[in-house]
């Protein structure tokens, strides 16, 4: 049995395995076009115009999930509880979100196995933002 040298075998992210940046552009764009109608979640984005949140949620998601790190590079460490507290974030956000983000993921028509793992970190992520009862 031949050995492969160590450091020649390289997994592929998540990020590629779904089709790197472009899918993640599709995602977070169809994600907000929900939010742009929503009475709940829109009061929550203060820019007039959607695409600077788009651009940042876009640039988190890339990075979180194997791709480049320029969310970090132009914003630091993600921390975000904390950029979500001036926001009430309560369950009716919560659950508007996860609507959201869910008819976005659909769209996206992944492998099973992948739509399980993101749609996962999704759920994950939304619970953690709570910070508000109601």
């Amino acid at each position: 049995m031949t050995e492969i040298p160590r450091g020649t075998v390289q997994q592929q992210t998540f990020f590629d395995a779904v089709g790197g940046e472009p899918t993640f552009r599709r995602l977070v764009h169809r994600f907000y076009e929900g939010v742009a109608g929503d009475p709940i979640l829109r009061p929550m984005y203060p820019e007039e115009d959607l695409g600077p949140a788009e651009k940042r949620l876009t640039l988190f998601l890339m990075q979180y999930w194997g791709g480049p790190r320029t969310y970090s590079e132009n914003r630091g460490h993600p921390r975000l509880r904390m950029r979500h507290v001036p926001f009430q974030v309560d369950r009716a956000a919560h659950d508007a979100w996860l609507a959201h983000m869910r008819d976005a993921v659909d769209e996206l028509q992944l492998a099973p196995e992948h739509e399980r793992q993101l749609w996962d970190y999704l759920v994950y992520a939304a619970n953690s933002m709570i910070n508000t009862t109601g």
